[in-house]
């Protein structure tokens, strides 16, 4: 894959803010490993079909030859985790002596799911949710819907009593680490992996819903996305409004800037977030490659974020997003997971030393930043692609008939899971641990 030329660090910075810079970044790692050339991990293209069959039997098991009925990848079933929860919290809103309009429910759906994915983070194996008026007991990505849904529903996230179930910079600023604990049930005997870390992303994102009324609007609302889309769709002949997939991404990824730790890289004076310099590609640049050639982009808070918003805009405005192909994979634990537990990717032996192995475990436990991670998660981006069209293969089915986003829902990310379950059925945790910080996975 070529490389993209440019200029100042500047530009370089504003370029891997981009979505087409994922695919570009990780494509280069992805021919790192075609020539054997990765520091940790070895690349078995061979496997790809094993892996893409594995899927295929869970996408028949759960779909049958129903292909047009699965949903895209988005929050919205974690959202409904055990039973529908917001279709009817839309029912109650419409039922109410002073029902929102369409406009006004999609706002409110925004502020939800938004919230709800930078909650979700990996929680870690040992915390779980019971939900109070069912007594169901949820854990991992279903937990954290669920429990954040509950909070929207009391009013957790609104700083106006008369209007609870809303997101708003006023009630993100009063939000601290012992009120998050309490909401999500977390205790020395319920521990979260990342609390302060998820309670540090919502302060921020007060103050990043303040500091950008273009996006978020006078109320400083996430569901005020709405309004700026709405400006920057076109309209149809039939009246039906298009939104660019890059309106959106271009608004969370400025509008939400703020909400990333200091720590993560930054260049030319530009704060990246989920960035992170690629050891391999550093030591085959070459001599003259400029400043941020190294970095590889993968955004996966804001590709979760944006697959999550678009289904409940199309769902009640009736809009439609256009170019959704340039949508990556989402690089994390579960679908880099899929991988090396069905042999796509094996961890070179020794490539990792002993001290990231906890005593007594055979699974490595490494930070977001370590270069084993940045492998993976790169490779991670490439083979779901590649996976996605081997399944195509397999199915018979065009890109228009199966897309990458029903892919992730269908099989991948199910399919890491259920894989992990097989093979260490004691946590179904996934074969490399991450110490999250609650902003990466």
């Amino acid at each position: 894959m070529s490389t993209i030329a440019l200029g100042s660090p500047q530009q370089t910075a504003a370029y891997l803010r981009t979505l087409p810079a994922i695919r570009e970044r990780c494509g280069r790692v992805h021919t790192l490993a075609q020539n054997g050339a990765l520091q940790y991990f070895d690349y078995h293209p061979d496997k790809e079909h094993e892996a893409a069959a594995f899927c295929v039997d869970i996408i028949k098991r759960d779909f049958g030859e129903d292909f047009a009925a699965i949903p895209p990848h988005g929050r919205w079933r974690h959202l409904d985790a055990g039973r529908p929860r917001v279709q009817p919290l839309i029912e109650r809103w419409k039922a109410s002596p002073n029902p929102p309009d369409d406009k006004e429910v999609t706002r409110r759906l925004v502020d939800l799911f938004l919230v709800s994915v930078l909650l979700d983070a990996g929680a870690g194996s040992a915390w779980s949710y019971t939900e109070n008026n069912s007594g169901e007991k949820f854990s991992r990505s279903e937990g954290l819907g669920v429990a954040s849904f509950s909070m929207f529903e009391q009013g957790f996230f609104s700083g106006d009593s008369s209007n609870p179930h809303q997101v708003d910079a006023e009630g993100l600023a009063r939000i601290t680490a012992p009120k998050v604990a309490s909401a999500m049930q977390v205790s020395d005997t319920n521990p979260m992996v990342g609390l302060e870390g998820r309670t540090s992303l919502l302060a921020n994102l007060s103050k990043a819903l303040k500091a950008n009324t273009t996006y978020f609007g006078d109320s400083a609302r996430p569901g005020n996305l709405v309004d700026f889309l709405e400006a920057d769709a076109i309209s149809d002949a039939n009246g039906a409004r298009r939104v660019h997939i890059f309106a959106l991404w271009t608004a969370l990824i400025d509008g939400l800037a703020p909400i990333w730790p200091a720590t993560r890289t930054s260049l030319g004076g530009v704060s990246l977030g989920d960035v992170w310099p690629c050891d391999a590609l550093k030591a085959h640049a070459a001599a003259s490659a400029p400043e941020g050639d190294e970095l590889v982009p993968f955004h996966k808070l804001t590709g979760w974020t944006t697959y999550s918003l678009v289904e409940p805009i199309e769902k009640v405005l009736g809009w439609k997003f256009e170019g959704l192909e340039h949508m990556t994979g989402l690089p994390e634990y579960r679908n880099g997971g899929l991988l090396v537990d069905l042999g796509v990717l094996s961890l070179r032996p020794g490539a990792i030393p002993a001290p990231f192995f906890p005593k007594g475990s055979g699974i490595p436990r490494l930070p977001p930043s370590h270069p084993a991670i940045i492998e993976w998660r790169a490779m991670t981006v490439i083979e779901l692609d590649r996976i996605a069209d081997e399944i195509r293969k397999q199915l018979g089915l065009t890109r228009e008939q199966l897309s990458l986003a029903q892919v992730l829902e269908s099989a991948t990310w199910k399919g890491g899971r259920e894989i992990a379950k097989q093979k260490r059925p004691a946590t179904g945790g996934p074969p490399i641990d991450i110490e999250s910080d609650g902003t990466v996975f």
